[in-house]
């Protein structure tokens, strides 16, 4: 069987959101006190050490060697994610979560919300979701319902409506770290997918920098470039800034914020007094449904 290797990248985030919770309270990044029980036990033991702040400060070092400035820029779109979540809260039905990985996001939403919370995955990482939650919450809360799909071949609406999406939902959709695996083609059929969803939903995302991904401007990145576009392949699909806009009108959405790596590091970073700063290949937009 050919190995999926953009379904094992599910372990990073939850590695950095778990390390940052050895962070002092005033620099962390991430809250978020259920990621390392959602690890398996060599990368919980590992982030054990990162309880040493010597250690810790290594570890984020280390992480530079691949990607410089990745720590902050996952740290950070998982800030913003949150943020603009909390401000619609009040005026969604539901929230859909496309490639959640081993994100801990709807298990801790159901301590403040009794709305439902759909994850949408491969089948692989819904299987190893279901198993995970299951040894560390004893069973699946009855708001959170884990839907196997792929994005290059499957139908999103109809795998959502098979565990009780209703079509008239207003929903907060989340695609956190995804669209760069997957091809255009499966990007704009996710999009007409969403279509008919209901006025007023809401849409984060975030994107890799088209001149990356075609390897015109790497960013001071080469190692990253060689892993994700020459050697594996794994990232496929970019966007430039000024061109986000204009693609999601095609499909009915409305552009109201986007933020880059400098707008981020001001906005989280800096206030925390540490010296990180992101890279420049990734960005976040919020759109609202028409």
């Amino acid at each position: 069987m050919t190995r999926n290797y953009a379904a094992r990248t599910a372990f990073g985030p939850m590695v950095l959101a778990a390390v940052e919770q050895n962070e002092p309270s005033e620099r962390r990044l991430v809250e978020d006190d259920l990621a390392e029980l959602f690890l398996p036990i060599p990368m919980r033991l590992l982030v054990a050490t990162t309880q040493w702040a010597s250690v810790r400060r290594a570890l984020i070092r280390t992480s530079e060697w691949t990607g410089r400035g990745l720590w902050a820029n996952l740290a950070c779109r998982k800030r913003f994610i949150g943020d603009k979540l909390a401000e619609a809260v009040d005026d969604i039905d539901a929230v859909v979560i496309l490639g959640a990985g081993l994100d801990t996001r709807p298990y801790r939403l159901t301590r403040q919300i009794r709305k439902p919370v759909f994850e949408v995955d491969l089948p692989v990482n819904i299987a190893r979701k279901a198993k995970t939650v299951r040894r560390v919450l004893g069973e699946l809360p009855l708001s959170v319902r884990l839907v196997a799909l792929d994005f290059e071949r499957d139908d999103l609406l109809t795998a959502l409506a098979e565990h009780g999406y209703l079509p008239d939902y207003r929903v907060f959709f989340i695609w956190e770290g995804v669209t760069q695996y997957l091809t255009e083609d499966a990007v704009r059929t996710t999009l007409e997918g969403l279509r008919p969803t209901a006025p007023g939903s809401r849409m984060v995302f975030s994107y890799i920098r088209r001149d990356f991904i075609d390897g015109t401007n790497r960013y001071g990145t080469r190692t990253l470039y060689r892993s994700v576009r020459e050697r594996r392949k794994l990232w496929h699909f970019g966007l430039l800034p000024e061109e986000v806009a204009p693609f999601l009108d095609e499909y009915g959405w409305r552009l109201l914020e986007q933020v880059g790596p400098d707008d981020l590091v001001e906005r989280y970073v800096e206030p925390t007094g540490r010296k990180l700063k992101a890279s420049q290949i990734e960005w976040s937009a919020f759109a609202e449904k028409l």
